[in-house]
């Protein structure tokens, strides 16, 4: 009976441990799920969409002519682009010894994602139009950072000059009609989706520095462009090295380094003569402008303020900047101006462009639209007619 007894416990003791480990296991397995529904979430759109945000704009060795396009082939969509990613490893130590080491993780763990997709947008890494410790103007045409780092470590300024180059910038049409103080309309039309073509072997981007005899700002006191200084590089990627190694060592009190992003090739021209003659056959009378400005077109690095703002804005005055605008991402519409024979475009021609958007613009101005023009008035045309068939505009008093 003892013996049963002892069994019996012996059996219940067992039981109740594996009902522990049971417990224990289903615990642990509910965390890990948890987990892995967290990862998923934040991986939402990266790891499993179709690779890198933009090819690398790889560096002209020519300085100056159309050649080699970057955003080349590759292999591997999957593999990441040569620039992309937010900062290097002397960047990140350098946000973290000035205080900056959320900024610091935050871009290690993006870098680590990859860059994510939006769908319906073009494939770019948007995360490089606001960089950390970066400024974007109210106009929205540059980005600015006086961060010190940038102005005395020339592997930092040289990688994010070549992070930045690999987006595009923003060029926009902006049409406005009026009739003395009154604005019958004013829309904007972005052209940036002609820049940048949805197939990595088509993008036509580089990067160029200034050749010699070419009039730019090269840094110095000199408040107007020149020949001089001059470096010694056998392509663009040393070039780019050597320059911010220029400005580095520059001992100016106060000193600017420009990346500016060009759109080449674009027939403007002809366009304006569309717009004009689209609005005319509305019956518009008043006054029209057509302009083509372009947006977050400038990153500007400048030496950190020695006191303050002020201080830095009375030296300047007195003693200039020292300024250098050496450096050009280049995003060409087509590979040649209008006219010449050979031209390819990144994306469409002029003309079909207009095609596909001149009822749209037609409609926004019949309708007297302060605002963007969108793909939404693009699919209402086509879904819906709106636009079509419209000729004269009452357009009222110019008093009411």
């Amino acid at each position: 009976m003892a013996s049963s007894t002892s069994a019996a416990d012996e059996k219940a003791r067992v039981q109740e441990h594996l009902n522990r480990v049971s417990a224990r296991d289903n615990e642990k397995n509910h965390q890990d799920e948890n987990i892995y529904s967290e990862s998923l979430i934040g991986a939402e759109s990266t790891d499993d969409e179709e690779g890198p945000a933009a090819g690398p704009s790889r560096p002209r060795a020519d300085h100056g002519d159309h050649g080699d396009h970057a955003g080349r082939a590759v292999d591997d969509d999957h593999a990441p682009p040569m620039y992309s990613g937010p900062a290097s490893p002397a960047q990140e130590a350098a946000l973290v010894s000035q205080g900056g080491s959320a900024a610091a993780a935050a871009a290690a763990a993006a870098a680590k994602r990859g860059p994510p997709r939006y769908p319906g947008l073009l494939h770019l890494d948007y995360r490089l139009y606001a960089p950390p410790l970066f400024e974007l103007s109210e106009d929205k045409t540059t980005i600015k950072s006086n961060a010190s780092y940038l102005s005395s470590t020339v592997s930092a300024l040289a990688n994010l000059v070549r992070e930045q180059a690999t987006v595009p910038p923003k060029p926009i049409i902006h049409i406005t009609g009026q009739r003395g103080r009154k604005v019958d309309f004013s829309v904007k039309i972005n052209l940036m989706n002609l820049l940048v073509s949805d197939d990595l072997r088509r993008r036509m981007n580089y990067v160029r520095c200034v050749g010699r005899n070419e009039l730019a700002m090269r840094g110095g006191s000199s408040k107007t462009p020149s020949v001089v200084p001059d470096i010694e590089s056998s392509d663009a990627a040393s070039a780019i090295d050597q320059w911010c190694l220029q400005y580095v060592n520059d001992p100016a009190s106060v000193k600017v380094f420009v990346l500016e992003r060009q759109v080449a090739n674009m027939d403007i021209n002809w366009l304006e003569g569309q717009v004009r003659s689209l609005v005319a056959s509305t019956g518009y009378k008043g006054a029209v402008t057509v302009k083509f400005p372009v947006t977050h077109a400038r990153v500007v690095v400048q030496s950190p303020d020695k006191v303050n703002k002020f201080f830095t804005s009375v030296t300047t005055l007195f003693t200039g900047k020292s300024t250098y605008e050496v450096v050009k991402s280049v995003w060409p519409f087509a590979t040649h101006k209008s006219g010449e024979p050979g031209r390819k475009y990144a994306v469409q021609s002029e003309q079909t462009w207009w095609k596909e958007w001149r009822d749209p613009i037609r409609y926004a101005i019949s309708m007297k639209r302060v605002g963007w023009v969108t793909n939404e008035d693009k699919l209402e045309v086509l879904m819906e007619g709106v636009g079509k068939g419209i000729t004269v505009i009452e357009w009222g008093s110019e008093h009411t």
